[in-house]
């Protein structure tokens, strides 16, 4: 009897060791098949979860726009007043809502080819008003005028035009004509053959942002999504040094098992340049873990505080000697138009900046850009890109418009912030196939070792009490 109840114990612990090493080697097993299936499953070729999102996203992607309507016009003009704003919006516009075409693969280097199609959508619901909604706006071209034409003889003909068109320094224009292009009465005055049609974001519709070729991670994982060219070319050449260079992903993923510690590099066509964007707390996004990514105002900074930063610098008037901070001169990049890219109200930039626009409110949480990343696979589940386009506006003597000016103005014209959520069905089928069975697995492990461990302890402690009594 003794011995039957000796055995049934032995034979317990035995059977918790067992379970206890199975759940142990379970462990790094199952982590190991996880990696297998996330490494299959991110490469850029047909048949994987990875392609079929990249090819057309699942999410709705929409582009919110904040005009500031200058409320000061005449003040500015005659007294060269500080510019008073008041930001009206959002207007809605669903975008990236076409499937990449031209789509490429070249199995020699391993990479996709692709051109991202553009178009926009207004959506009415989303929006506080409709698309003829009339706002006071600084005039485009006449601003631009002296930047393009810094000569003293050119410009007495500008102005002569500028004023039988009856242009000023600002104009009434609603939101379309100023997002989506207007015909600009001065420009179509010009004796010699330009574009007249002028616009924020002219021409979009209809147009494609590429060609991209990137990495498809068929060799290399870590290389996933990460740009080899934009247009033919590894560098861009707006900018001196390795500013130039094209780093990273175009942020709709990057290569899978991100790590808090990790800078996420990105690069964006609307701000001409690659950015970086650093670990910001971890978010629970419809029931899926993801790590939240922030861009840094340490990527905004003057070379005075950030050396990186020095070749993103430009001699301009508005630097003060590459002092200043918060603002990015991407003029180079628009054909020599004074256009500079902040985030909106001016957030994380200079004072002195913004000392002549009055109106103007910088919020943390409202005006950051930011990146919900899954960690595992490394894609991007929900995104806030938060872009202000201003125009650099210059005193010049020979244009009437303009001459009553004392200083340089920096004027917003407007802002944008765009979003997209993984949607609710995408996320209960990400949640299981990836993560639920994952969170699965870990919970199997974790079971067989903690019951295993129970059982081997508690079997062998009465195997040595009832040894014990039967030695008494």
């Amino acid at each position: 009897m003794g011995c039957d109840r000796n055995c049934g114990l032995i034979t317990g612990a035995v059977i918790g060791a067992v379970l206890a090493v199975f759940g142990g080697i379970l462990m790094p097993v199952g982590d190991m098949l996880v990696e297998k299936t996330i490494k299959k499953e991110v490469v850029l070729e047909e048949g994987t979860i990875a392609f079929q999102n990249w090819v057309k996203t699942g999410t709705e992607v929409y582009r919110q726009f904040w005009i500031f309507d200058v409320l000061n016009p005449q003040e500015v003009v005659v007294n060269s007043s500080k510019i008073k704003v008041k930001q009206r919006g959002p207007y809605t516009y669903r975008v990236r809502y076409l499937a990449k075409e031209n789509i490429t693969h070249d199995t020699e280097s391993n990479t996709v080819s692709f051109v991202q199609p553009n178009g926009a959508i207004f959506e009415p619901s989303l929006s506080v008003g409709t698309e003829d909604d009339m706002f006071t706006v600084l005039n485009l071209a006449v601003a631009a005028a002296p930047h393009l034409y810094p000569n003293a003889f050119v410009q007495v003909l500008l102005n002569s035009l500028i004023k039988k068109s009856k242009s000023a320094m600002f104009q009434n224009r609603t939101v379309k004509e100023l997002l989506w292009g207007y015909k600009d009465p001065f420009l179509s005055l010009v004796p010699y053959p330009i574009p007249t049609t002028i616009g924020v974001f002219y021409p979009y519709n209809n147009t494609f942002d590429g060609v991209y070729t990137v990495h498809s991670g068929k060799d290399n994982i870590s290389n996933v999504a990460i740009i080899d060219t934009y247009k033919g070319k590894k560098n861009l050449s707006y900018w001196p040094s390795y500013c130039d260079m094209i780093n990273g992903t175009d942020a709709a993923s990057f290569p899978p098992f991100v790590e808090k510690s990790r800078l996420l590099r990105f690069f964006s066509s609307d701000i001409c340049r690659s950015i970086y964007a650093v670990f910001g707390g971890d978010i629970d996004l419809k029931g899926i873990p993801v790590y939240r990514f922030v861009l840094p105002s340490k990527a905004f900074a003057s070379p005075v505080q950030n050396p990186d930063n020095h070749c993103f610098c430009t001699e301009k008037v508005i630097s003060n000697n590459c002092t200043y901070y918060g603002v990015l001169d991407i003029s180079k990049c628009k054909e020599g138009r004074p256009v500079y890219i902040s985030l909106p109200h001016f957030l994380h930039a200079s004072p002195e900046i913004s000392k002549d626009i009055e109106g103007l409110n910088a919020n943390e949480e409202e005006h950051r850009t930011y990146l919900d990343v899954e960690p595992i696979t490394g894609f991007t589940l929900q995104f806030a890109k938060r872009l202000q386009v201003n125009i650099l506006v210059k005193p010049a003597k020979k244009i009437d418009a303009l001459k009553n000016l004392k200083h340089h103005y920096l004027v917003p014209l407007l802002w944008l912030n765009e979003t997209g959520t993984i949607g609710d069905e995408k996320a209960e089928m990400f949640r299981n196939k990836v993560t639920g069975k994952i969170k699965l697995l870990g919970l199997v492990e974790m079971v067989l070792l903690g019951v295993g461990i129970v059982m081997f302890v508690a079997f062998m402690i009465s195997y040595c009490a009832c040894k014990s009594q039967t030695v008494k």
